[in-house]
C-alpha cells in the first residue's frame, strides 16, 4: 500500500505567490484523496463521496489557515475545527496525520477493532479532534458554544465548523444558527459542503434547502459562496474573515460528491459505497493524470 500522505508538508509557505500556494494545496489534496480511497477500501467501510467533496476545504484550512500546533494540541488559544459531518472521519484523520497530530502509520488501523480511529471521531482518542461527532446536527451547536466561550474569554481564537448540506435538515442546526446570529459571533465560520447529495438522493428532493443563502442571512449571518474545489478562492475567502463585524460567517462551498473521480462524481451511491480493488486502481490512475 502506498503512503502518499507521508509526503505532505505540515504547512505551505504563505510567503509564496497565491498561484504557487494554490498549486501546493492542490498537490496536497490529491495525496489526501489517494490515501482516502486506499483507506476506505482497506477498511471495507467509509464515506468516500463526502470525503472527496470536502478534501480541498480541509487541506486549505489545515495547511494554510488554522492556528494550530500539532505538538501542543491542547493549546488554549488555538483555532478550533469541528467536523460536524462526522461520517467523513477518514478525511479528518488523514488530514490530521498529514500535519503531524499523530503518526500516519496509525491510519492502517482505521475502523479496526479497538482502534482509536473510529468510523466517527472521538476527541478523547485522537489528537486534534475537537468534538465527538457523527449523529448529524450536533457539531454546529458545539461550535457555537466554543465561539461563545472564546468571546467570553476575550480570545482571538476562531472556530470553523464543516457541515454537510443534508445535515442542515436537522433542526438543531437552525437553533444554533439563531443563537450565533443573535450573539454576533464573528469568530465563528460555518462551511457548508454543498455537494447537493445526501444518502440516496439529492438534498432538494429530500427536504429542500434553497434558498439557503437567504435563510442564513435571515438568521443574522454574513454569507459568501465559493467554489469548494478552488484553492485560490478558498484562501482568499478564509483570509478576509470575518465577512462583517459582529456577524458570524456562513460559507456555502459548492462541491461535487466524489470529486474528481469520473465514476464517483455527483453520484449518490458513493455516499458510503466501498470501492473495489479495480475501482481503487482506476481512481488512483485518474488522480495521477
Amino acid at each position: 500500500m502506498t503512503r502518499a500522505v507521508h509526503l505532505l508538508p505540515e504547512r505551505i509557505d504563505r510567503g509564496l505567490a497565491r498561484d504557487e500556494q494554490a498549486r501546493q494545496l492542490s498537490e496536497a489534496a490529491t495525496l489526501i484523496r489517494r490515501r482516502n480511497i486506499e483507506l476506505i477500501h482497506a477498511a471495507g467501510l467509509g464515506h468516500v463521496g463526502g470525503d472527496l467533496s470536502a478534501t480541498d476545504i480541509l487541506a486549505t484550512l489545515y495547511l494554510a489557515i488554522l492556528n494550530v500546533d500539532p505538538s501542543n494540541p491542547e493549546l488554549p488559544d488555538r483555532d478550533r475545527f469541528v467536523m460536524s459531518k462526522g461520517h467523513s472521519s477518514g478525511l479528518l484523520y488523514i488530514t490530521l496525520a498529514s500535519v503531524g497530530f499523530f503518526d500516519p502509520a496509525l491510519l492502517d488501523n482505521y475502523a479496526q477493532p479497538l482502534s482509536p480511529l473510529n468510523g466517527h471521531p472521538d476527541r478523547k482518542a485522537v489528537p486534534g479532534v475537537e468534538a465527538n461527532t457523527g449523529p448529524l446536527g450536533h457539531g454546529l451547536p458545539i461550535a457555537v458554544g466554543m465561539a461563545v466561550a472564546a468571546a467570553l474569554d476575550h480570545s482571538g481564537r476562531r472556530v470553523f465548523c464543516l457541515v454537510g448540506d443534508g445535515e442542515l435538515q436537522e433542526g438543531s442546526n437552525w437553533e444554533a444558527l439563531m443563537v450565533g446570529g443573535h450573539r454576533g459571533l464573528e469568530q465563528l465560520t460555518v462551511i457548508v459542503d454543498r455537494n447537493g447529495l445526501q444518502q440516496g438522493a439529492p438534498t432538494e428532493e429530500t427536504s429542500r434547502l434553497e434558498p439557503l443563502a437567504e435563510k442564513a442571512r435571515a438568521f443574522g449571518w454574513s454569507v459568501a459562496e465559493v467554489d469548494g474545489h478552488d484553492h485560490s478562492a478558498l484562501l482568499e475567502l478564509f483570509e478576509r474573515l470575518p465577512l462583517e463585524t459582529n456577524r458570524p460567517n456562513f460559507v456555502i462551498a459548492h462541491t461535487h460528491k466524489g470529486h474528481p473521480i469520473s465514476f464517483m462524481r455527483d453520484r449518490a451511491e458513493w455516499h458510503h459505497r466501498v470501492p473495489t480493488a479495480d475501482e481503487v486502481s482506476r481512481a488512483l490512475e485518474e488522480l495521477d493524470t
